[in-house]
């Protein structure tokens, strides 16, 4: 059976890529090609750029209103499209499909927040700042952006960036992850639906040719880009160098705290989703099981029984609780991090190595897996290993356990459980990450609210998506006015 090849969308028409080069798109569930996709080139990413820098100036001179009618109709498409968006995202990335179908609802709920442009972008004034002397600052739109996306979260991360910078007046490039392409190829087929101006909106596929065309380009003005710390601190660097702004979140090493005072059976369901939920792939997941104090063996004895009911399967089945890792190179990653567990010395209390499931005999299968005694020092304590793999470090006081998450190296997020309102505002005064939950294990904020780390988990200053995320699109023009 021939298999679809994902194409790229420039100029408003679905177009082949100059590129030699294939790459497979796979079912993380069964281990098979379902879809290709040509790595784009250099050319591609010029002809896109050309159209979305012919597009901006009529774009920027059509009025913030008629801009957010545009975002208004791409709702309602999403809408129309959220299952079958949904049941894409799964065959592809492997999520369960609740996980995906709340996915779309985030990207969704990113674009409902955009369509208040004219608000947001207001600028603002100031009369009589000297005598006769007014001031005003506008903020204006500046051109072509970009974004390079992962895989992670194939539909909503891209829209953290793209309706606020298109509803801001500027023109857009997106790369998505090209082991997922087929999500967003879906989303821009409902996009072609709105009937936006040719060139607003572009997607070019590939993988780091296309990456390094973006970063080089003149006329790309800012990128915004989620994935590894490796990788943002390379795109913070290429952009500062040809002076692009940039967004760039990186990784994280999220500790989830529990304090002695803690309702268990309350918080129990949210901290085992903290981990296990989309099988541990996305920054916001718990990496670190953190009791303080006496708590600690009665925690990890509830955990571990809830942990093992998780059933693991394919995410299309509404009996499953837990999908495969997205490909096969994150499996052996995972892999590889518990057999470093075992050999730094923790003690492996849920082996999640040998996960089988029925009728998927090539799928790309790690069960729940926990770690006890495990120190900071130790490999699996510092790094990101991305998948169902909780390591319980046992604190002894809350001092140990912030000092346990302000050295990380990483400060993306970090949770507390406790009844306590003095030891929450410890937590959340003295914790060095950016995003902090309380009773929470997921400190995801809704769309209207800034989404992104601090130290390595982030590079630039301002973050994904809220009220901000206008300021990165937009330049404030001040204009200082005096009339004899």
């Amino acid at each position: 059976m021939t298999l679809p090849i994902m194409k790229n969308y420039i100029n408003g028409e679905w177009v082949e890529s100059n590129g030699t080069i294939m790459g497979d798109v796979t079912n993380p569930a069964t281990g098979k090609k379902i879809a290709q996709v040509a790595f784009g080139t250099k050319d591609d990413v010029e002809k896109a750029v050309q159209a979305a820098r012919e597009a901006f100036l009529q774009w920027r001179q059509t009025p913030p209103l008629t801009r957010a009618r545009y975002i208004f109709r791409i709702k309602d498409v999403f809408e129309e499209n959220f299952e079958e968006i949904a049941q894409t995202l799964t065959m592809e990335n492997g999520k369960i499909i609740d996980e995906a179908r709340a996915e779309v609802r985030r990207m969704i709920e990113n674009v409902e927040h955009a369509t208040a442009a004219t608000t947001l972008m207001s600028g603002y004034t100031l009369e009589d700042i000297a005598t006769g002397i007014d001031c005003a600052g506008h903020r204006q739109p500046m051109g072509v952006f970009a974004g390079i996306v992962p895989y992670n979260f194939p539909a909503m991360v891209p829209w953290w960036f793209l309706p606020y910078a298109i509803v801001s007046g500027n023109t857009y490039v997106l790369k998505p992850s090209e082991q997922v392409p087929m999500t967003q190829t879906k989303i821009f087929e409902c996009l072609d639906e709105v009937g936006l101006p040719d060139g607003v909106v572009n997607m070019v596929h590939g993988s780091k040719d296309v990456v390094n065309a973006i970063l080089d380009h003149p006329d790309i003005q800012g990128v915004s880009f989620v994935g590894s710390t490796a990788t943002a601190k390379h795109i913070y660097k290429r952009c500062g160098e040809t002076g692009k702004r940039v967004q760039a979140l990186g990784g994280a090493k999220n500790v989830v705290g529990i304090m002695p005072d803690a309702n268990l059976d309350a918080g129990l369901p949210s901290l085992v989703t903290s981990f296990y939920g989309v099988a541990g792939q996305r920054c916001l997941a718990g990496s670190i099981l953190a009791p303080v104090g006496n708590i600690a063996d009665k925690l990890v004895d509830k955990f571990l029984a809830l942990a093992k009911k998780i059933k693991v399967g394919d995410g299309l089945s509404d009996q499953t609780a837990m999908g495969p890792m997205a490909g096969k190179i994150h499996l052996d990653r995972v892999l590889g991090y518990i057999e470093k567990g075992i050999e730094e010395g923790a003690t492996l209390v849920l082996d999640g190595r040998d996960c089988k499931v029925e009728g998927y005999p090539d799928g790309y299968f790690v069960g729940p897996t926990i770690f006890d005694n495990v120190t900071p020092d130790m490999t699996i304590a510092r790094e990101e290993i991305f998948g169902p793999v909780v390591c319980v470090v046992r604190c002894k006081t809350i001092e140990d356990l912030i000092q346990l998450v302000n050295t990380r190296d990483f400060a993306n997020a970090a949770c507390l459980y406790t009844d306590s309102g003095a030891a929450a505002r410890k937590f959340k005064y003295e914790a060095l990450p950016s995003m902090v939950g309380i009773n929470i294990g997921i400190a995801a904020p809704m769309s209207f609210f800034p989404f992104g780390g601090s130290g390595n988990s982030m590079f630039g200053d301002i973050k994904a998506h809220g009220q901000e995320i206008f300021h990165f699109f937009t330049d404030t023009k001040v204009v200082i006015e005096r009339w004899f």
